[in-house]
């Protein structure tokens, strides 16, 4: 199950990804923004992570403007290691090595259909388990 939230700039990108989840046969639930009136993005980047670090959600999806704030705001719960990624290469290497749980993306940035394309890229592969990224990501969560 995928949990995908946006601010308003991320909103349109949003419904577009939520359709393209739905072409791929995913189960996900819409945390909001659901207009395109400002939001304070803080908000839908905690709902979607503390629903991926609560376990009840696999992987989540974040969208704003540029994917940064957003992403800042993910990372600061803890069991979450959101990537901000603008390329398919960056999405496939943030889970195979870094076993990112969230998808950041900045609707600014790039367009739906390369958005589309790192979506599936994210979704699809998996984190390697070789040891040293285990060790790492292991490092990255100590205080």
């Amino acid at each position: 199950m995928i949990a995908i939230g946006s601010d308003h700039a991320g909103y349109e990108m949003k419904l577009a990804i939520i359709e393209h989840l739905k072409k791929r046969g995913e189960q996900f639930e819409d945390f909001g923004c659901y207009s395109n009136e400002s939001v304070d993005y803080p908000e839908y980047g905690k709902k979607v992570a503390h629903a991926v670090a609560s376990g009840e959600y696999e992987k989540g999806i974040l969208i704003c403007g540029t994917g940064i704030g957003i992403s800042i705001t993910a990372n600061k719960v803890k069991g979450i290691r959101a990537a901000l990624c603008g390329d398919c290469f960056s999405a496939e290497a943030t889970r195979l090595h870094n076993d990112a749980n969230i998808l950041a993306l900045g609707a600014r940035a790039i367009g739906t259909g390369l958005a589309e394309k790192i979506v599936d890229t994210f979704l699809d592969t998996e984190f390697s388990g070789d040891e040293r990224h285990a060790r790492r990501i292991r490092m990255m969560e100590e205080d």
